[in-house]
């Protein structure tokens, strides 16, 4: 089951939300889901073909979010709009929030983008992401659960003529509560190169995992699938099988289930964001 919030000036669902049970312990986001554009900003005055690029959505994320919450029964956040026109897992005054210039290709229409244009993409886009995934956590928290955030994207295989062999890798900051089992999880598959914060690093200020984990003490963890892996409905189905496997008995260990304040290599946590 999906809804999905409409904004009231466009009637346009800035966010996907799948229904789930709080008792499975798990909140799926998916920051990077689609390459869809409100009709009103067309393509950014770019080809169809840019936004099929990873530099318009994460390639294959939607389909393994949606696989792996129907496996295991869990809520699920993904974004309805494409990176391009404002970017999720920013925050709010990243000078990246919304890119001019993304691997080559210049956005025409973000090239000269005012900060009023900027403000009115938070409020229709931005922030109904956030406020619905800081809904499902409240939903959550009122249930007696302490979720265990994962955020789930993908990486292109080569960047800048250099391949990537990771298959995998998980990004974290300093919980290592969730991270450190994915890692391990995953690498005893015994079939896949397993990065370490890489290709990324996962200490990004306001990020995602920032504002709703690490702000609040819950356990998370990003998961970065090479692109080339999920990048059909088989590989989706196949890494969403994966982590349906591998999931369970993580989320069931009692140091999961805590909430924690680890801090963040970023700096002291903003108190705007602190939750009981």
């Amino acid at each position: 089951m999906t809804s999905a919030a409409l904004d009231s000036e466009a009637g346009y669902g800035a966010f996907e939300r799948v229904a789930g049970a709080a008792e499975s312990g798990l909140l799926l986001l998916c920051d990077h889901a689609s390459n869809e554009m409100p009709a009103e900003y067309g393509t950014l005055g770019l080809p169809q073909s840019e936004l099929e690029r990873h530099i318009g959505y994460d390639i294959g994320v939607a389909g393994v979010t949606r696989g792996l919450a129907r496996r295991l029964g869990c809520p699920a956040v993904l974004s309805h709009f494409s990176r391009l026109l404002i970017d999720p897992n920013r925050g709010e005054d990243d000078p990246t929030l919304v890119m001019r210039l993304s691997d080559g290709a210049v956005v025409p229409g973000n090239r000269h983008v005012t900060q009023e244009e900027i403000a009115r993409r938070i409020a229709r886009f931005h922030r109904p992401y956030h406020s619905a995934i800081e809904a499902e956590i409240a939903r959550m928290r009122t249930a007696g659960i302490v979720p265990v955030l994962l955020s789930i994207h993908s990486f292109t295989p080569v960047w800048r003529g250099v391949p990537r062999p990771w298959h995998a890798a998980i990004l974290w900051d300093q919980d290592p509560r969730f991270s450190t089992l994915l890692i391990d999880g995953l690498r005893a598959e015994g079939d896949l190169v397993v990065g370490d914060n890489e290709p990324y690093d996962g200490a990004l200020r306001n990020d995602v995992m920032f504002r709703h984990g690490t702000a609040r003490g819950l356990p998370h963890a990003l998961i970065e699938i090479r692109q080339d892996l999920i990048g059909d409905a088989a590989g989706e189905e196949a890494w969403a099988e994966r982590l349906a496997r591998l999931l369970p008995p993580m989320l069931t260990r009692p140091e999961m289930r805590q909430v924690s304040a680890f801090g963040s290599r970023t700096g002291p946590v903003d108190p705007i964001f602190e939750t009981t």
